[in-house]
């Protein structure tokens, strides 16, 4: 059995690709990329083709996660054919995310922060306009969340 998982948020170059660094870092430490699929993808097409944004990369090297080989680009229908989860980081990508999920795959739609363990958050922040502080809150929603949903697959992967 395989699974993917994508990631989402507005631009593709804040919140989703550092899900995307550290969850497949996550995934490559339980010797699991081979099984599990990790990408990421933008509600819009702001960034399109663009890297992560410079500070997203800054705080996650620090942590060891490396974004520089991400690229953004937009999400489609297609997505939720391919992709087994469809994380969203807000409630707004969520909405957005919803109307463009085929009746059929809209199970497969879920806030990341659905998987977290000990932070108490129903979203991932957009960190673009706070500064140092908003991109640390970020990386420490999605670490944990990222554990608690490497642990999910994981069970689920037993089944």
């Amino acid at each position: 059995m395989k699974l993917a998982v994508l990631f989402v948020c507005m631009g593709n170059i804040c919140r989703s690709p550092t899900a995307h660094g550290v969850f497949r870092s996550y995934v490559k430490d339980a010797g699991l990329e081979f099984v599990i699929e990790v990408n990421s993808a933008g509600t819009h097409a702001f960034h399109t083709g663009e890297e992560p944004d410079q500070r997203s990369q800054a705080h996650a090297m620090k942590r060891g996660y490396d974004l520089s080989d991400l690229t953004a680009r937009q999400m489609s229908a297609e997505d939720f054919e391919r992709y087994d989860l469809v994380l969203v980081m807000d409630w707004e990508n969520y909405a957005i995310a919803e109307q463009l999920a085929p009746g059929q795959h809209r199970h497969k739609l879920k806030r990341l922060t659905e998987f977290c363990k000990t932070q108490e958050a129903a979203v991932v922040p957009d960190p673009y306009y706070k500064g140092d502080e908003g991109f640390e809150e970020v990386l420490d929603i999605v670490e944990d969340a990222c554990d608690g949903l490497l642990e999910h697959l994981q069970a689920r992967l037993k089944k």
